[in-house]
């Protein structure tokens, strides 16, 4: 019977991160995907060195068409299988839609929609069979529009309504489905945005750690 894994997506920085340390230390053998080896690489020996199983790391470009083919055979390959599947890599942009570059824009729905929809939909059958889970990381963005960053707004909006009509049809199968809808973390996620943290109150800030946690309790509690 193949082993059963955690894969991660977007594990190389911010709350991606900080989820991998989470399942690491609930028990999880963990996969961790980014477009960045050498950071996954970092970040499994330091797992490791804490005292948990080395996470495997698979440096894949999720952006890509072929990413969950690519992801897939390689855990054929390596006979292992997911019970949960985390969802956590995407990006924004801060700026006027009809300004923005287009093809930034159409990329940011490749990762937040695209890639997420096909990796939460590839691995049904050995979720159904372990009674896993999807943890789909959405946003407080995805219950408004969002003027000045329209594209990134609406793509939350996919994650928060696609995961929720996913998790009523899953359900009879054993399948729970969780978004987690953190308001703004300080992360490489704000600086690649252009998004300044400090126009936010402290009250609205939540570390990655502390999102990470809410995120494994509220799927784990269904």
């Amino acid at each position: 019977m193949k082993r059963p894994v955690t894969l991660i997506t977007g594990a190389s920085a911010g709350i991606g991160h900080a989820l991998a340390h989470v399942f690491a230390r609930h028990g999880h053998e963990l996969v961790l995907v980014a477009r960045r080896e050498q950071r996954l690489a970092e970040i499994a020996d330091a797992i490791a060195a804490a005292g948990y199983k080395r996470p495997i790391v698979l440096p894949v470009d999720l952006a890509r068409p072929d990413a969950a083919d690519r992801i897939g055979d390689t855990l054929t390959m390596l006979d292992i299988e997911p019970d949960i599947v985390v969802n956590n890599a995407g990006f924004g942009l801060v700026g006027a839609a009809a300004e923005i570059n287009a093809a930034e824009q159409l990329a940011i729905i490749d990762l937040n929609v695209r890639a997420l929809t096909d990796l939460s939909l590839c691995f049904i059958e050995p979720l159904q069979r372990r009674r896993g889970g999807i943890l789909n990381v959405a946003s407080v963005a995805g219950f408004l529009p969002g003027p000045g960053m329209a594209v990134y707004h609406a793509t939350k909006a996919y994650v928060l309504s696609f995961s929720e009509a996913l998790n009523r049809e899953l359900a009879p199968r054993g399948v729970r489905v969780t978004a987690l809808c953190p308001g703004p973390v300080p992360s490489e996620f704000q600086a690649r945005a252009g998004v300044r943290t400090e126009r936010y109150p402290p009250f609205l800030t939540l570390s990655a750690e502390r999102v990470a946690e809410e995120g494994y309790r509220g799927l784990h509690a269904g």
